[in-house]
């Protein structure tokens, strides 16, 4: 389940000029992306910022239209779901997408279930899953054969994240992961995503709260309108400056680590 770091503190995952559009709006221009191993880095920026629409295109969902998709420093092409998943690519949406009529295990497995001739390897599935739980620090869960609908949001989410790392992931990228939670619910799920990079994994982390952000994020990544504003060490800014990047696309005094490509005219 450890993701293979890629040497020399270099991106596991790299995105270069990429631009999307759905007719005649250009949602994404120029982008500029980066996700390291054993790192958080935090996709921030307005609602219509791009956020959505970059994810999709690094999970397949959506093609890019140009720019360069890197992985472990090769050049690759995804055409689907399928693709991602197979590169190492794992996300987990804000919906969560588990359903509450089935335990933790079957959740986890969900189509890509294990058989012996026939059957269902239901022995070695629930071995599995409860090891990924235990290496992930997971103590909230009385069973792994808990019905999900039984569970509370930050269990739910915690089964998720436990389902999107089960398949040897590298990268795993969590859609507003605390939206829908309390404050212990919320520690609980930091918690986690602070011990995926500390496992090796590259975490994106989308969220629009800064408090959360800052909390578990090496990297923080602001998109104004589709661009990138700026790419930067979490320890480097403050708060006020990433609002600002968020609201206007600059701020003077953050430098950005990747190329950035913001119209003059973009800036309110």
């Amino acid at each position: 389940m450890t993701a293979n770091a890629t040497e020399n503190g270099a991106p596991i995952l790299q995105l270069r000029g990429i631009n999307k559009s759905f007719g005649p709006v250009h949602v994404l221009k120029q982008v500029n992306f980066a996700a390291y191993p054993g790192q958080v880095t935090a996709l921030v920026g307005d609602n219509g910022a791009g956020k959505s629409t970059l994810i999709k295109c690094v999970g397949g969902i959506y093609p890019i239209d140009s720019g360069e998709f890197l992985f472990e420093g090769k050049q690759v092409t995804v055409h689907g779901p399928r693709d991602a998943s197979a590169l190492g690519i794992e996300i987990v949406y804000q919906d969560l997408a588990l359903c509450d009529n089935l335990d933790v295990v079957q959740n986890m497995f969900l189509g890509r279930e294990q058989r012996t001739s026939f059957v269902l390897d239901e022995a070695s599935m629930e071995e599995q899953a409860a090891k990924t739980l235990k290496s992930l620090s997971v103590r909230t869960l009385r069973s792994t054969r808990q019905l999900v609908a039984s569970l509370s949001g930050g269990q739910r989410q915690t089964v998720a994240i436990a389902k999107a790392v089960l398949w040897n992931s590298k990268v795993v990228i969590l859609d507003e992961p605390t939206a829908a939670l309390g404050v212990a619910q919320t520690e609980q799920v930091l918690a986690l995503v602070r011990r995926l990079a500390d496992q090796g994994l590259a975490v994106i982390l989308i969220s629009h709260n800064l408090v959360d952000v800052f909390q578990v994020a090496d990297r923080i990544a602001a998109l104004y309108l589709g661009q990138l504003a700026a790419e930067v060490r979490a320890k480097d800014v403050r708060q006020p400056q990433v609002v600002e990047l968020i609201t206007t696309g600059r701020t003077e005094g953050v430098e950005s680590e990747l190329p950035t490509h913001v119209e003059e005219g973009a800036v309110t």
